[in-house]
């Protein structure tokens, strides 16, 4: 086979995109010479890399395991770049990081810390809920990944770096804000609002309950913690967040957290890659500063 590192480098674009216009204008080619690229990739390898179903791209078996090898080739060059550049004394290259959603409420300023400390390093940030970096995760497709749940499936290279307690909240004018202390049973006849089933936050909601033998009375699940605090704001409810969704600033939300027995849940924030996965300089630097920063808000 004769394929160039340009041409793998179309061909992961078209996997990431599903698009042949798109993996073109990332690649910075114009649309025919991206097609005519990816049909010497295809007639090169000897076997079909990729079929169009409603004009979307769909990668063959093929095809998904080229779009790996070409991305591990990619990874191990930009990972040769930015050693030969710091022995030049250069900070330079690209970190890809995959959160989940919570996460987007602390990861965007460490980012912002180490973005100043080094300014020529792009940042790709993807916030997506835990279904979709798991899949990430899988795929390889990032430097690092942040979440409150790894997969247990995995051979993970995992570090936990920070506290992420889970605290239960109700509308500041809900009967049970005023109380002290509110027991499991004190609960029972209030309905529940809960993250949707495979977040992190409801899995170890979930856990948590059972292990307490304790039954929410559930009335919604919701896709995000934004739509959660304006639901329990508007006393359609009662639910448990991650205390990072609340920023210190449960009153500003119009909620309050409840003083209930057995919480807040006990849990943490996860960085993660696949065990092997030799890391970039970059994102080696990248969680030292991110510990660091982790260790900074713990003695705030």
């Amino acid at each position: 086979m004769n394929i160039t590192f340009r041409q793998l480098r179309l061909f992961m674009a078209l996997a990431d995109t599903g698009s042949v216009t798109r993996a073109a204008r990332e690649c910075h080619v114009t649309q025919p010479t991206a097609s005519m690229q990816l049909k010497e990739v295809s007639e090169s390898v000897g076997v079909p890399l990729y079929e169009v179903i409603a004009k979307r791209v769909h990668l063959t078996d093929a095809g998904r395991d080229l779009a790996r090898t070409a991305r591990v080739i990619a990874d191990e060059w930009a990972a040769f770049e930015q050693k030969i550049d710091a022995t030049k004394g250069l900070s330079r290259g690209k970190l890809r990081v995959a959160v989940v959603s919570t996460a987007k409420y602390f990861v965007p300023r460490m980012l912002g810390a180490f973005c100043a400390r080094y300014p020529e390093i792009d940042i790709s940030l993807e916030v997506l809920n835990r279904d979709g970096v798991v899949q990430r995760l899988r795929d390889n497709l990032d430097d690092l990944y942040i979440m409150s749940q790894p997969p247990s499936d995995m051979d993970l290279d995992d570090q936990v770096f920070m506290p992420n307690p889970l605290v239960m909240i109700a509308a500041s004018t809900h009967p049970l804000a005023a109380r002290a202390h509110v027991t499991l049973a004190d609960l029972s006849p209030w309905r529940f609002i809960l993250r949707e089933r495979g977040s992190g936050t409801r899995m170890a909601v979930d856990a948590h309950f059972k292990q307490l033998g304790f039954k929410p009375n559930l009335r919604l699940e919701l896709g995000s913690n934004e739509a959660i605090r304006a639901a329990v704001a508007g006393d359609l409810g009662i639910s448990v967040v991650s205390s990072h969704a609340l920023q210190g600033d449960a009153a500003g939300y119009g909620v309050s957290v409840l003083r209930v027995d057995g919480f807040p849940i006990a849990s943490n924030w996860h960085v993660v890659r696949q065990k092997g996965k030799q890391p970039s300089p970059i994102a080696q630097v990248f969680q030292t500063h991110l510990l660091a920063q982790a260790a900074h808000w713990r003695q705030a």
